[in-house]
C-alpha cells in the first residue's frame, strides 16, 4: 500500500455498485461514468502535491472539454498540454469569448500537420496563445515549407531529453521514453541559438517529460524486488537529471527569454518541483485516477472515471461474459494493458480471453450472482483512451447522475 503520511484520501462518500446501478438505472450499457466529487478530489490532491507550482494539464490524458473547462478554473491549474496542433486550435477556437481566452496551449509532440500550421498562422489569436514543439532544425524547416517565406512569428518550445543514461550519458543504456535527440545542455544551447537565428520564429519556452519517473508506479503491488530497483533508478535519474536540466536551461535562457519551463508528470510532482529551473509542472492523469496509477508511494488518486459494461451471457455458474470491453490501452503489450474489472468486488478476467471485441468474460466470487442484464464497472488501464470508446460521460454528483458531456469523440473530434 502507499505510504499514508504522503496521502490526501479521498473522504467523499466512495460510490459502491449499488449506488452507480441505481444512479444510472435508466441508461443503458455500454456506459461510462464521471464522479465529480473524486476528480475535485484529485484535482484538489494535485494541487497539494505541486506546492505552489502552476499545474498545465495534460489534455490527452482528459479528451472532454468539459473536465478541461472544470479544472482551468480551479486555483492552481494554468495553460493546456494538449497533444495535437489541431487540437490546440480547436480548443483555442472555442474558448475565443469566454473566460479562458487567454489560456495557454503548449503542443507537446512536435507536428507535421500543415493544413493545421497554415490555419495557425491565418488565426492572430491562435498565434499568440499555441505553442509548438521542436527538437531539431528540421522542424523549424518544415513549418517554413508549410508556411512559404516571410511567415509570421510562430511560438516554439525546445525538448529536452530528460531520460536517463547511466553509462555516462551515452545512449547504450537509455531509460526512459524516446522523445527528443537534445540531451545535453550544449546540445539544448546549440538549438536555442538556431531558432533564436531564425526568422519566423519565437522560443518561448523548455520542456522535458521524464517518463521514467512519471510514468512508472514505484510500488507495484506483489512485486517488492521491483519496486526496489523501480525507486532506486529513479532516486539516480532525478538526481543526474537535476543537474542536467538546470544547465541546459541557463545555456536556453542565455539566448532566448523563456515564458516557462515545463517538467514532469503525475507521478513526478514532488521530484520535478524540486528542481528549481522548473517553473511550471505537467499532469492529467492525476485527475482521473486509471490503474496505472495504483501502484504509487506518494500518492492515491481516486477512481474518478468508471465504465459499466452488461451481462450478455451466462456460459457457467461461476462466469459471467460481458458485452463488448476490449477496450486495451496503449504501450508495451502485456497484462497491465487490460480493462481491471472494479465493482462488484471480487471479479477478474478470464487469462485466455482477456477483454475482447465483442466479450469479456469474467470470473471469481462476485460472478455467482451476477444475471444477465446486470453491469460490471470496470476501470481503464490509461487516463484519456476510454474517452475514445464513450461519446459521452454520464456526471455523476453526490449519488445521482445530473447530466451527460460529451467526449472529444462526443464532439466529433479525433485527434489521432
Amino acid at each position: 500500500m502507499p505510504d499514508e503520511t504522503h496521502l490526501m484520501r479521498f473522504n467523499a462518500a466512495t460510490l459502491n455498485a449499488a449506488t452507480l446501478n441505481a444512479a444510472t438505472k435508466h441508461l443503458d450499457a455500454p456506459l461510462a461514468v464521471v464522479d465529480l466529487d473524486a476528480f475535485d478530489h484529485n484535482a484538489s490532491d494535485l494541487v497539494r502535491r505541486a506546492a505552489g507550482r502552476p499545474i498545465r494539464v495534460a489534455s490527452k490524458s482528459i479528451r472532454c472539454r468539459f473536465l478541461l473547462e472544470r479544472v482551468l478554473r480551479r486555483d492552481g491549474f494554468t495553460g493546456v498540454m494538449s497533444y495535437a496542433l489541431p487540437e490546440a486550435l480547436w480548443l483555442t477556437g472555442e474558448w475565443a469569448g469566454t473566460d479562458l481566452a487567454d489560456t495557454d496551449l503548449l503542443v507537446a509532440y512536435p507536428t507535421t500537420d500543415h493544413a493545421a500550421l497554415r490555419a495557425m498562422a491565418e488565426d492572430d489569436h491562435a498565434r499568440s496563445h499555441v505553442s509548438i514543439m521542436v527538437d531539431s532544425v528540421a522542424h523549424l524547416d518544415l513549418v517554413d515549407a508549410a508556411l512559404g517565406v516571410g511567415h509570421p512569428d510562430i511560438r516554439v518550445c525546445l525538448e529536452l531529453d530528460v531520460s536517463w543514461r547511466p553509462l555516462l550519458g551515452r545512449d547504450l543504456a537509455h531509460v526512459g521514453t524516446r522523445r527528443s535527440p537534445v540531451f545535453t545542455a550544449a546540445q539544448a544551447g546549440a538549438l536555442a541559438a538556431a531558432v533564436a537565428d531564425r526568422p519566423g520564429f519565437r522560443l518561448v519556452g523548455l520542456m522535458g517529460y521524464e517518463g521514467q519517473i512519471a510514468g512508472l508506479g514505484d510500488h507495484p503491488a506483489g512485486k517488492p524486488i521491483t519496486g526496489a530497483v523501480l525507486r532506486w533508478m529513479q532516486d539516480r535519474s532525478a538526481h543526474e537529471l537535476a543537474a542536467r536540466r538546470t544547465a541546459a536551461v541557463a545555456g536556453v535562457r542565455a539566448v532566448a527569454d523563456l515564458e516557462f519551463v515545463n517538467g514532469g508528470g503525475t507521478g513526478s510532482i514532488e521530484t520535478t518541483g524540486l528542481d528549481e529551473s522548473v517553473t511550471e509542472v505537467a499532469a492529467g492523469s492525476g485527475l482521473i485516477g486509471p490503474t496505472l496509477f495504483d501502484n504509487y508511494r506518494r500518492f492515491a488518486p481516486a477512481p474518478a472515471v468508471l465504465f459499466a459494461l452488461p451481462v450478455a451471457r451466462k456460459p457457467r455458474p461461476a462466469i459471467a461474459t460481458l458485452f463488448s470491453g476490449g477496450f486495451i490501452a496503449s504501450g508495451p503489450v502485456g497484462k497491465d494493458r487490460l480493462p481491471s474489472p472494479y465493482l462488484p468486488a471480487g471479479l477478474k478476467l478470464l487469462g485466455v480471453e482477456g477483454a475482447g471485441e465483442v466479450q469479456t468474460p469474467v470470473t471469481g466470487r462476485a460472478a455467482r450472482d451476477l444475471r444477465i442484464g446486470d453491469r460490471v464497472w470496470l476501470r481503464h488501464t490509461k487516463a484519456g483512451e476510454l474517452a475514445e470508446r464513450f461519446t459521452e460521460y454520464q456526471v455523476i454528483e453526490g449519488d445521482r447522475v445530473t447530466h451527460a458531456v460529451p467526449t472529444y469523440r462526443g464532439e466529433g473530434r479525433s485527434f489521432g
